[in-house]
């Protein structure tokens, strides 16, 4: 199942409302794992980001539709990578021909 690492600021009003962000992320989750996905990892973190998000979901379809999801609420704003793990870049790498 595709990985992706999820970069996370608050919004203006995610800021006002941050009270109510453990509530928000358990919801996430939730639509998360009903989409058939999972939450890997989710940290608080200082410096340019707030949260970082670490999930998987079935293809790109559905992540890209549960982060559309998610920022309609208008607290976030999100920057979304595809991670590939150590197994899959090798093989990406090795069928390199130049």
């Amino acid at each position: 199942m595709p990985t992706y690492i999820s970069l996370v600021n608050l919004s203006e009003q995610g800021v006002k409302e941050a009270r109510n962000a453990p509530e928000r992320l358990h919801n996430f989750e939730a639509a998360l794992v009903e989409a058939g996905g999972k939450l890997l990892g989710f940290y608080l973190v200082m410096g340019q980001y707030d949260y970082i998000a670490i999930t998987q979901a079935p293809d790109d379809q559905t992540a890209a539709h549960i982060i559309l999801k998610t920022l309609a609420h208008g607290s976030l704003r999100i920057q979304t990578l595809r991670a590939f793990p150590r197994d899959e870049f090798e093989s990406i790498a090795h069928g390199l021909s130049f």
